[in-house]
């Protein structure tokens, strides 16, 4: 994927205006009173908006052109919509929207089919969840927004959980220049106990080879976990022995697994 590329859909990213914040006030009026040349300039003037934002998609495969061409139609939804009465930046409204758009895109492309039903709700959920953001100018609460639909929070959080995209086995999550670490890396397999069967006939075999003394030392220090001073007091001998014993006999455990 390339994100770093000069052209994309035809437009030379490189050349792209800046607006400032007076004469985007000015367009939005001109546009408000119907002239439309107004629009086209506040979209030219603000698709570096677009390019920002479709970074945070970089990972997911997509093509660029068509992130930058779902994230056009967000950013020209947020011009039409957009109220100059609010007391807020343009760039502050319009990056949900953008973001709501590529989103609904990517999980109307997910080879995961989910329900249309879970689909809506999941959909008003995050509607909710940007207006709440844009009100509050904090992230909201599950509860909040549940409260805000009049669905069981239950259902909110299922329903989320359902269109989230799925992620490879073989995805990198760290690279250090060396071999990279996968998510399979980092998933444990409780049901799998191959590795502790064979660890546990390794040392059993091993314990095989001490002295019977040998054994009761390691049997009460780390399958009864007393300290050396209770083994030592159980079996008759000073502290200082059974730590000597003990070396002994895991040095000695060591040749053998």
């Amino acid at each position: 994927m390339m994100v770093n590329k000069v052209e994309i859909c035809g437009v030379n990213t490189s050349k792209l205006p800046v607006l400032s914040n007076e004469v985007m006030r000015q367009l939005f009026k001109a546009m408000q009173n119907g002239d439309q040349s107004a629009r086209e300039k506040l979209i030219n003037g603000n698709l570096r908006l677009v390019l920002s934002v479709i970074q945070r998609f970089t990972n997911r495969g997509e093509y660029v052109d068509d992130l930058f061409q779902v994230g056009c139609i967000g950013l020209m939804k947020a011009i039409d919509n957009f109220d100059l009465e609010q007391n807020v930046k343009f760039s502050t409204y319009a990056v949900p929207m953008i973001i709501g758009e590529i989103r609904r895109y990517l999980r109307d492309n997910n080879p995961i089919r989910v329900s249309r039903s879970l689909r809506d709700v999941a959909y008003k959920a995050l509607q909710v969840r940007d207006a709440l953001i844009n009100k509050n100018s904090r992230e909201p609460s599950i509860t909040e927004i549940a409260s805000e639909l009049n669905i069981p929070r239950e259902e909110i959080i299922f329903a989320l959980d359902a269109i989230q995209e799925p992620i490879s086995l073989f995805e990198p999550i760290y690279h250090d220049g060396g071999d990279p670490i996968f998510v399979m890396d980092q998933i444990g397999d409780e049901k799998n106990y191959d590795t502790n069967w064979l660890e546990g006939i390794a040392v059993r075999e091993a314990l095989s080879k001490l002295t019977d003394r040998e054994k009761l030392i390691l049997t009460l220090r780390f399958f009864e976990g007393k300290t050396q001073m209770e083994v030592a007091e159980e079996i008759g001998i000073s502290q200082a022995q059974v730590s000597r014993l003990e070396k002994a006999a895991l040095s000695h455990m060591k040749k053998h697994i």
